[in-house]
């Protein structure tokens, strides 16, 4: 009586011998990410105030003020907020005069409040809430440096820069599930190198440098503000050399979401001329 050995079913990408065979790199679904990232951005594009600048948001202006919103009340509930005092109202003095030279930020709420905080940071978020860290105050030193920070965070608001850093996070994630697809037949330490490169790559070329643009941009724009404001333009880059006093050892402009103080001050220096004459057209 002969006896047959059971043949043992092979399944897929594994070659005889129990070793793994590696699968082919599928284009397709990275070709279909294009087409909806062309798609995508084609039908989500706006534009930026004062610059002109193409930019894509996908989501309209009042879910971004409802965000928000939620998220200012949120941080003023867990914050020591300072009710009353002369650094609130100049702050609050500064922030009227700085709103009525802004043409884009209709359906804007404005708020200004003071926060106690060793923190030297402000922010404003969608919608005109601003809040700004005492920790801040002795590095402004005077009205016109601390019209150049509130002036700044406003831009961001206004260039809806928060909303367009989350719709390209958006297409990251788009990207980092094509490229899955892509690689998931291919061997699991193969998978795991090519989606390491593509965070990298994604972080270190694309969402820090978008970031460091976003602040350049918030940069110019907070300066315009500040010049037709009747604030001195000309503390711009003086604000930004006692910032580099207090932090003397920022990170490698490559590595971090700003950009190098001395490239910040070369850009105001090279602005001052056009700020120089909003001053002149709007002051007098």
């Amino acid at each position: 009586m002969r006896f047959r050995m059971p043949m043992r079913r092979q399944s897929p990408g594994q070659s005889f011998g129990g070793r793994r065979r590696s699968g082919k790199f599928k284009i397709l679904p990275l070709v279909l990410l294009g087409l909806f990232a062309l798609y995508y951005y084609q039908s989500n594009t706006t534009t930026v105030p004062l610059t002109g600048r193409k930019q894509l948001v996908d989501m309209s202006k009042s879910e971004e003020m409802a965000l928000g919103l939620s998220s200012y009340s949120q941080i003023l509930n867990q914050s020591d907020v300072v009710t009353s005092g002369p650094a609130l109202d100049q702050i609050r003095s500064i922030g009227k005069r700085l709103i009525k030279v802004i043409d884009d930020a209709e359906g804007f709420e404005w708020e200004f409040n003071l926060i106690e905080s060793d923190q030297a940071n402000a922010f404003c978020l969608p919608g005109g809430k601003v809040a700004v860290y005492t920790g801040i105050l002795p590095v402004a030193k005077n009205i016109d440096g601390l019209a150049v920070i509130i002036s700044h965070e406003i831009a961001h608001a206004v260039a809806r820069h928060g909303a367009e850093r989350m719709a390209y996070q958006k297409l990251q994630q788009y990207g980092q599930l094509a490229l899955g697809m892509s690689v998931g037949e291919m061997a699991p330490q193969t998978q795991r190198m090519v989606m390491g490169a593509f965070g990298m790559g994604s972080k270190f070329g694309f969402m820090l440098p978008y970031s460091r643009k976003h602040e350049t941009e918030a940069d110019y724009m907070g300066l315009i503000y500040l010049a037709r404001s009747c604030y001195n333009p000309e503390e711009a880059p003086r604000l930004w050399e006692r910032m580099k006093k207090a932090n003397p050892e920022t990170p490698s402009e490559f590595t971090s979401t700003h950009p190098d103080p001395e490239n910040r001050i070369a850009d105001f220096e090279g602005w001052m001329a056009e700020a120089k004459a909003e001053y002149a057209k709007h002051c007098g």
